[in-house]
């Protein structure tokens, strides 16, 4: 299926490893653009490489992300070098483990920075463009946001205000048929779970045990389901979705696990 998606200039931010890795692959296999946005320079340098390596066309800028300056300049690079802005796929953010009981107020407020201020920052940066293109945004987000977790109040409540802010979004952009969706992820085996993993015992005991809860097929998603739903969303084919939040997770939040 075409997804309509050739020489659109999408930013995606975090978008050398992980999640947004496997979507800015996505994205290049479509003929589109990814505009990388993240702080690791070796790691974005490398994988442009790779990208152009195989005759794909990627931009990138280096940006602390809980940096308002950084980002408006991430902004401008993409603008100036490719004269549009078709997208915004908001993803980078980090579950940072700041909890009640034993987290610190400063801590809270640094997690909410590095895991959904910066959502809003990309999103007023980039609106101007996306009113001239009919863009669209999609928001990557958690599953903690609906089953709580334990520990983590600032990653908890970030991923709550990026699913508030999918369909606050969503309404206020009406106008300009700009459509925001969110893809909720439970437990995808990106490079930083698995190194959470590691930090067990019994590494493989662990990962066999959080499987079996899910669902479907009792497996981990994968990097590349996310991103084709990602890719749909971003695309023409989901003309008339917006506000939605899209789980993509094998049932893990809303089915009975003991299935």
């Amino acid at each position: 299926m075409d997804l309509y998606l050739k020489d659109k200039v999408i930013v995606v931010t975090g978008g050398s490893s992980g999640i947004g890795k496997g979507i800015c692959m996505a994205l290049v296999q479509e003929c589109a653009i990814p505009f990388i946005i993240g702080r690791n320079k070796d790691r974005i340098d490398s994988f442009i490489a790779e990208i152009e390596a195989n005759g794909g066309k990627a931009g990138r800028a280096y940006a602390e992300l809980t940096d308002p300056t950084q980002c408006e300049n991430a902004i401008k690079i993409a603008i100036t070098e490719f004269g549009k802005i078709d997208g915004l796929i908001n993803n980078a953010g980090i579950n940072d483990s700041v909890g009640l009981e034993h987290g610190t107020y400063e801590a809270f407020i640094e997690s909410l920075h590095k895991n959904v201020i910066h959502y809003y920052h990309l999103a007023k940066l980039v609106l101007p463009e996306l009113k001239k293109n009919k863009g669209a945004i999609v928001n990557i987000g958690s599953k903690t946001s609906i089953t709580g977790q334990g520990g983590t109040s600032g990653y908890a409540a970030a991923n709550g205000a990026r699913n508030a802010l999918t369909r606050e979004w969503a309404v206020e952009l009406l106008p300009y048929s700009i459509r925001v969706n969110a893809v909720i992820v439970a437990e995808c085996y990106t490079p930083l779970y698995k190194k959470w993993i590691n930090t067990f015992d019994n590494p493989e005991t662990k990962l066999a045990d959080i499987s079996k809860n899910i669902p479907l097929e009792n497996r981990m998603t994968t990097e590349q389901e996310i991103a084709d739903t990602v890719l749909f969303l971003m695309s023409s084919r989901s003309s008339h979705t917006t506000g939605q939040l899209l789980f993509v997770d094998g049932g893990y939040t809303h089915l009975d696990r003991s299935i």
